[in-house]
């Protein structure tokens, strides 16, 4: 098929996805309309929000569809209204099958990992948190279990010792837009093969949801671990611990270790000098912290904060 014969329905909601409608459009490709989650009120006055993606279609005069239930037969409709050859899905909801198999080159998703690997909601966060050295994009078909369809295209990214995962999202989402045009060229003109994932779920690491739990800062565990916690939850959720019983976000840090034994005591406590420094003791070290923000005040680096901060044991 000619790829500017080739009607595509987009799918996708946060700026994440944009990088990747704008490369489609940018390639000459026939976007026939856009899905997206329905506008949310949000801030002081509970206004309704745009998703990022809306706001972009709107820019670029594409039809929207923003249906509450993707079953709903007015909205099934109405898709197949479009006559879509193929559907594209970035950072979107999970689809029924009624819309997943809907077009008859049925539906590919890029996911943040190289699949099987991280298969789930929140990959880029949890490849740093557990401190891999590289992560990647891939392009696959959509099947009945979430992230488990056939690969199409695989492409690697590494992982710098310090890079946070907003760093590595605004990556990604460059380098996943990139695979997916190559992806829709393939599915164009028959030069892709389609290869199942692995099954075998003993070597298999998950990116679940991330959830309140997971960004408190364990002080008991080594430095290495601490700093690959606040990278990986920085800037959002951030990870976070407390300072005279409030709510402290950390957003950096630098990690100091040392060869002395440290008391099981040590680990939690702080130590300042009240200028340049505010920093946790671990399992085998200390952890410095450079940009944080604490409960009810803005985000800021350290310096600033124990400029005008008053510690209970002053």
């Amino acid at each position: 098929m000619e790829l500017s014969a080739l009607r595509i329905v987009f799918m996708g909601t946060p700026e994440f996805a944009v990088a990747s409608l704008q490369a489609l459009l940018e390639a000459g490709y026939k976007v026939v309309a856009v899905i997206t989650a329905p506008d949310k009120a949000a801030g002081r006055g509970m206004l309704p929000q745009q998703t990022a993606v809306k706001k972009y279609a709107l820019e670029n005069g594409l039809p929207i569809l923003q249906p509450e239930k993707l079953k709903d037969p007015d909205f099934l409709e109405t898709l197949r209204s479009y006559h879509a050859d193929l559907q594209v899905v970035v950072a979107f909801r999970m689809l029924p099958e009624a819309v997943w198999d809907m077009p008859p080159m049925g539906t590919i998703n890029l996911h943040g990992s190289v699949l099987p690997q991280y298969r789930g909601a929140a990959p880029i966060n949890w490849a740093i948190i557990n401190g891999e050295k590289e992560t990647g994009v891939t392009s696959f078909k959509l099947q009945h279990e979430i992230d488990t369809g056939n690969i199409l295209l695989t492409e690697k990214i590494p992982i710098g010792e310090n890079e946070t995962a907003g760093e590595l999202h605004d990556k990604m989402k460059i380098v996943g837009a990139k695979l997916l045009v190559r992806t829709i060229e393939g599915i164009a003109n028959n030069s892709l093969e389609a290869i199942a994932q692995s099954s075998d779920h003993a070597t298999l690491k998950t990116a679940p949801k991330l959830f309140t739990e997971t960004c408190i800062i364990n002080w008991n565990k080594p430095v290495d671990e601490v700093h690959d916690l606040v990278r990986g939850l920085s800037p959002y959720p951030a990870a976070f611990t407390y300072l005279d019983e409030k709510k402290l976000k950390v957003f950096a840090g630098v990690k100091e270790k040392t060869t002395d034994h440290h008391d099981a005591r040590h680990c939690g406590k702080y130590f300042t000098d009240h200028k340049s420094f505010l920093k946790f003791g671990c399992a085998d070290g200390y952890y410095s912290i450079s940009n944080l923000q604490l409960e009810g005040k803005k985000r800021m680096a350290v310096e600033d904060f124990l400029r005008g901060y008053r510690f209970k044991t002053d």
